[in-house]
């Protein structure tokens, strides 16, 4: 089975991702200036390189500076991502899921929240009796 996308991340990788996604695109300068701990810019240049082999990113080239791009559309990343956590904490099932965000720390959810969410469950509801 191949390995999700996401699951081969270190925390700083899923870091200059999440810059990339917010920004759209970036150079390595605009990605060393959003991250913390004062990175330097080899260092960022290098995990920009290794996220493209692992083909997260892409680069444009304009002018004599590359412009990185997330490879993924954020909600397809973000698919494989919830795909991964349900496969791996939950057993596959969305029951499991939900009942651990409506358990314990289902009490911080607001009722507007939970009305979205008793919503979501019925228009899920109809699209499978169709």
């Amino acid at each position: 089975m191949t390995k999700p996308l996401h699951a081969a991340l270190s925390r700083r990788e899923r870091q200059i991702m999440d810059i990339l996604y917010r920004r759209g695109r970036a150079t390595a300068n605009d990605v060393m200036d959003d991250l913390t701990g004062n990175p330097s810019y080899s260092t960022v240049r290098t995990q920009l390189r290794v996220l493209e082999s692992k083909g997260h990113v892409r680069h444009e080239e304009e002018g004599l500076r590359y412009v990185y791009l997330p490879a993924l559309a954020r909600h397809t990343a973000r698919r494989s991502a919830l795909r991964h956590l349900v496969e791996t904490f939950f057993e596959g099932s969305s029951e499991k899921v939900v009942g651990a965000l409506l358990g314990g720390e289902g009490a911080r959810l607001s009722d507007g929240e939970l009305e979205r969410i008793a919503a979501l469950v019925a228009k899920a509801k109809k699209e499978t009796n169709r």
